[in-house]
């Protein structure tokens, strides 16, 4: 009976261990997914967390991209999604140098960090990003501006909706055409929904008409991506140039 007890709970903690060390993995895959998305152009880390709180409903090891937008710093977790990093505005130097505070802030038993030599997400990685329509909507406005898309006052509309798990939230890209404000939603193929210009600027009248009166809360993140802005007008003057000779 010993023998039998024994082997049983070397096979239970061979089954955990490994368990673990595949969602750690796959962690760290969609981290990297990540920061491939977003791309050289904006400021990105991955990190290993070791996280020594039990009662935390963050496993032991974390792996999450840190990533520079709008200021300040955000925090994706393929398990969460992403959340605000920053603890104050107008620090990104003073924040980057050291990131414990930042972590501590999101989870006491988060104590010890190191940054990810850099990697490619494997060929087997995944194909969808987990939980990452915040990032994905950044990805869209960029891609827009890549292909001289109008995009007037972009921002990131952030929104939560109560269900009987609590409340779940989720981000869509949304901005100004003329008379109206189109919103891409990458959790639906990035389809597109057109609404008229008076809603552009009002958070919760726009998250509403994107996801119901059941829509607890609602705001509106200005974002912009100066860098695809600026490729985008040296690749129409270099063909300008190309074409008058």
């Amino acid at each position: 009976m010993k023998t039998i007890t024994r082997t049983l709970t070397l096979a239970f903690l061979f089954v955990f261990v490994s368990t673990a060390a595949l969602r750690a993995d796959a962690n760290l895959q969609h981290a990297r997914r990540a920061q491939a998305l977003l791309g050289e152009e904006v400021w990105s880390q991955v990190i290993r967390v070791e996280n020594d709180s039990r009662q935390s409903h963050y496993p032991r090891v974390v792996h999450a991209l840190v990533f520079e937008m709008a200021d300040i710093l955000w925090f994706y977790v393929s398990s969460e999604g992403t959340q605000s990093f920053s603890l104050h505005r107008g620090r990104l130097a003073e924040e980057k140098a050291d990131i414990a505070p930042l972590l501590r802030a999101i989870n006491p038993g988060f104590a010890r960090w190191s940054v990810v030599a850099a990697g490619r997400v494997r060929g087997d990685g995944p194909a969808v990003l987990l939980n990452g329509c915040f990032i994905e909507s950044v990805v869209a406005l960029r891609d827009r501006l890549l292909r001289g898309g109008e995009a007037v006052r972009p921002h990131l509309l952030s929104y939560y909706i109560n269900t009987r798990t609590g409340l779940q939230g989720h981000t869509v890209l949304a901005y100004e055409i003329g008379d109206r404000v189109e919103v891409i939603d990458s959790a639906q193929a990035g389809k597109r929904f057109d609404f008229p210009a008076l809603l552009a600027r009002d958070a919760m009248k726009l998250a509403r008409a994107m996801g119901g009166p059941r829509v607890a809360n609602a705001r509106l993140l200005p974002v912009d991506w100066p860098a695809a802005r600026a490729g985008y007008y040296s690749t129409v003057a270099g063909a300008t140039m190309a074409n008058s000779g």
